[in-house]
């Protein structure tokens, strides 16, 4: 009966692996109850490694290449089993099979704001996104860390610690890059490089190499966006107060405008709310316009009232009239200036 059972036992004569296209990283060959036949063959393709695991540990490694499974092939594997060198029986052996070639188009990217540190404001928060590529570059470590005893391991079960991981140190590569926030969309390529710094030790505690790291966009939380909106425009106009109000002005009609474009507000209450925000804006677009008008007058008349002719003060006289009859100018401003330039037909 044992010699029966030992003519149906089947041997495994030759141990190879065709990768399927759906980003399987380890895959176990099938050896179940068969023995590996000695003097076999093993075949590992270029972009794989093979992997020998005896009783649980890790004993022989072979990367692109065909190889006979002797005693000579397989040195660390004899030793674990104590064989002679003429002992040429079939022998049983987990052997595991990984992917070297490159993961591509895998995608990082921000759930969250991340706060960093910022040499213009202090502190933002920013979001960012793009892909990364890794191979397995160590299959030992990545079977003893990650893949263990499965029949088969994926990229994609692999896929959320790995974006983790790249999350985990966007504030380290932008603290690398010493880039401002305003900076970082002009200096992609930069932030990518160090981020791919910042996390490639992580990688490589997993036997995994990063091969590359693209940023494809960087930008602020919409409140944020609306505050360094604002700054930069005051930045544009500096220090001059009549174009910052010029500049808030603007700023106040736009926003009304997009209020009206939503229909915020209907009825009575939105009517009331329309009204005031335009009194209101009224109220501050006429003391600008009232204060240049008392300030370019005052310029322009004392620059000028030296050579006024009497018709030319008579024509200015009664442009100051109309500018009073449309309530631009007030009633004392209008007599002081009357007087100012009456003198000067005397």
């Amino acid at each position: 009966m044992a010699l029966m059972d030992f003519l149906k036992k089947q041997f495994i004569d030759i141990i190879e692996w065709v990768e399927p296209a759906d980003g399987v990283l380890a895959w176990r060959y099938p050896v179940a109850d068969r023995e590996i036949q000695y003097g076999g063959s093993l075949t590992v393709r270029e972009s794989q490694v093979a992997v020998f695991v005896n009783e649980g540990k890790v004993a022989d490694v072979f990367g692109p290449g065909r190889y006979t499974l002797t005693t000579q092939t397989l040195p660390v594997l004899t030793y674990l089993k104590n064989w002679d060198k003429l002992f040429e029986s079939p022998f049983k052996s987990d052997v595991y099979f990984f992917s070297t070639r490159q993961q591509i188009d895998q995608r990082w990217g921000t759930t969250q704001p991340v706060t960093i540190r910022d040499k213009d404001f202090g502190a933002v928060r920013l979001r960012a996104f793009g892909n990364y590529a890794y191979r397995i570059a160590d299959a030992k470590t990545f079977h003893l860390q990650i893949s263990g005893t499965r029949d088969t391991y994926t990229a994609h079960e692999l896929d959320g610690q790995l974006r983790a991981l790249m999350l985990q140190h966007i504030s380290d590569a932008v603290a690398s890059a010493g880039i401002p926030f305003l900076d970082l969309a002009a200096n992609q390529v930069e932030f990518a490089k160090q981020l791919r710094e910042a996390t490639a030790p992580a990688f490589a505690l997993l036997g995994l190499a990063l091969e590359t790291v693209t940023v494809q966009n960087i930008s602020l939380p919409e409140e944020l966006q609306k505050t360094l909106d604002q700054r930069i425009g005051m930045g544009m106009v500096g220090n001059d107060l009549n174009k910052f109000t010029q500049y808030q002005a603007a700023q106040a009609i736009g926003g009304m405008g997009a209020g009206a474009a939503a229909g915020v507000g209907s009825g009575i209450a939105g009517d009331a709310m329309g009204l005031g925000a335009g009194v209101a804006l009224g109220q501050v677009l006429a003391q600008s316009l009232s204060q240049g008008l008392q300030g370019g007058a005052a310029a322009a008349g004392a620059a000028a009232a030296a050579s006024l002719k009497p018709d030319e003060i008579i024509a200015t006289l009664e442009k100051l009239a109309d500018l009073k009859a449309k309530g631009i100018l007030t009633e004392e401003e209008f007599s002081a200036k009357k007087a100012e330039l009456l003198k000067k037909l005397a």
